[in-house]
């Protein structure tokens, strides 16, 4: 079970002076751990909840892995929902990771502490309102380019810097992607 003291830790040693986008996120991420009696709880639905993704590098370390997502029907970091027997966020982020690519991960990931955060709305479906996720992202690396596409998504790829634009890669992702590669 993870530990929410352990995680307000994490965020808070999260810094980049530059980006205020993930700043104004971990702040909301702080106060819903402090405030939350089940902040890892997929329904909790207001304010939200902590969920991860992870931030995978190709081999070559020039690309990044992107899932379509059915649902939402956009491209975006493989991730998703934290489970009950996930020991910390690092390992639920990798574990969402394999489940919706099948991507093989090095052991040791490029950097190890939290790259990027980011707290956005998720619309209504089924019996969900509509709700936030508080999305903490890891970063790792791949050690072969072999994919596969899970029920969640409707396609995996590698993509490079120069098209995402055409993916229409979110600002969160695109710091962080600069963030992996400044180390």
């Amino acid at each position: 079970m993870i530990d929410s003291a352990a995680v307000a830790s994490l965020v808070r040693a999260f810094s980049d002076p530059l980006d205020g986008p993930a700043a104004k996120s971990q702040e909301l991420i702080l106060l819903l751990l402090q405030h939350s009696p089940a902040p890892f709880f997929r329904h909790t639905y207001n304010p939200g909840h902590i969920t991860c993704s992870g931030l995978v590098l190709s081999p070559d370390s020039k690309r990044l892995l992107l899932v379509h997502h059915r649902r939402l029907d956009r491209w975006l970091l493989p991730g998703g929902h934290v489970e009950p027997d996930d020991p910390d966020m690092r390992f639920a982020a990798r574990r969402e990771v394999i489940e919706e690519t099948g991507a093989v991960l090095a052991p040791d990931p490029p950097l190890d502490s939290l790259i990027g955060m980011d707290v956005h709305g998720i619309p209504p479906h089924g019996s969900q309102p509509y709700h936030l996720h508080h999305d903490l992202m890891f970063a790792f690396r791949a050690v072969s380019e072999d994919l596969r596409v899970s029920e969640e998504c409707r396609d995996v790829l590698w993509c490079a810097p120069a098209a995402f634009d055409s993916y229409r890669i979110p600002g969160n992702i695109r710091r962080a992607w600069a963030r992996v590669q400044a180390y």
